[in-house]
């Protein structure tokens, strides 16, 4: 692969993505344990839109990544430590990364043994890593406008 810039575009579409993702499960029930409970549609929304908001992360580091730097990574896990490696995440962004990167892995790989309690209380108490994340990749771009392509 040989490196290019990386499109504003496709990254903003990413990340109005994650919003929407993060808006849908911020309506969901979250503090009242059981009204989420209560109604089973909540936990498969939750679910779905937490899985979808992660992989839009992912998508975003493996973009920057391949037309970037001309590097292309498969492996969730792989995506945290070469965006770390090539500074576009600081240490603690890239661990954040992998350890949802670990996460995701068991939404879609082990899905049967994530129980709806544990997604209610990710939902409710630690959302905010996944914005965390879409915070430190704006940054990055902010400090690199000269690998991004600002043309629609």
């Amino acid at each position: 692969m040989v490196p290019a810039t990386i499109s504003k575009r496709i990254v903003a579409d990413r990340f109005e993505w994650i919003d929407k993702m993060v808006e849908e499960i911020n309506s969901l029930p979250l503090s009242d344990h059981e009204a989420f409970m209560g109604d089973s549609r909540n936990i498969w929304a939750a679910e779905s839109c937490l899985r979808r908001a992660l992989e839009a992360l992912f998508d975003i580091g493996r973009y920057i990544l391949a037309k970037g730097f001309g590097k292309g990574i498969s492996e969730y896990k792989e995506i945290a430590e070469e965006l770390q490696k090539r500074k576009v995440l600081p240490r603690d962004e890239a661990e954040l990364l992998r350890t949802l990167a670990g996460y995701r892995n068991r939404l879609v790989h082990f899905y049967h043994e994530v129980t709806a309690e544990e997604l209610c209380r990710i939902c409710k108490d630690e959302l905010g890593d996944v914005l965390t994340l879409k915070k430190a990749y704006l940054v990055w771009m902010k400090d690199n406008p000269n690998l991004m392509d600002e043309t629609l």
